[in-house]
């Protein structure tokens, strides 16, 4: 049996049309844990639940994945350009440790800020892969919202940081959540 071909373009209306919501929710989750952690812990293990924590939001999305029907690991679907594309953003995303790692070591509390705002820029490429500005609005909001927080809450970091990525996930799922809903009604 010879796979159907698929245009790059069907493949794109094909990404667009999946729920986009495992991810998310993983990174939500994992940000909640370092506010937590951030609230609770000693220096040190605030700055490993920080690492391990969004080290680990690609592995705990594709495991949310089953349960919000997206399943990336499904090996009976189509391949999909745009799938192993977005992979490659968040394979983007954790290659800035290598910035964030340096700058860790001269400043421990630079942790929040580098990782908090190289890791949201894959959400850049997501906007022009769905036709949807939720990706520029995560980026540019997260960006922004930890830039100021950094300079406004020096001794907090570890705590207000990621409690405000994890609002910037809160209000990016409910946009994705009713852009699904307008694309069913459309």
């Amino acid at each position: 049996m010879t796979p159907i071909i698929r245009t790059l373009e069907e493949q794109k209306e094909e990404f667009k049309r999946s729920k986009l919501l495992a991810t998310p929710i993983a990174g939500l989750i994992a940000w909640l844990v370092v506010g937590l952690g951030g609230l609770f812990l000693s220096l040190l293990w605030k700055v490993w639940i920080l690492f391990i924590a969004t080290g680990s939001i690609v592995y705990l999305g594709m495991f949310i994945s089953k349960f919000t029907g997206e399943n990336f690991l499904d090996k009976t679907k189509p391949k999909n350009t745009f799938d192993r594309l977005f992979f490659l953003t968040v394979a983007q995303a954790l290659l800035v440790y290598s910035i964030a790692i340096p700058f860790f070591l001269v400043d421990y509390s630079s942790l929040p800020l580098t990782v908090g705002i190289l890791t949201g820029l894959m959400w850049l490429p997501l906007t022009w892969i769905i036709d949807h500005w939720v990706g520029i609005f995560h980026a540019i909001a997260r960006t922004l919202i930890i830039l100021i927080l950094w300079y406004l809450l020096p001794q907090h970091r570890f705590v207000a940081i990621p409690f405000a990525i994890v609002l910037i996930y809160v209000i990016t799922i409910v946009i994705l959540m009713n852009r699904k809903r307008k694309s069913i009604l459309v």
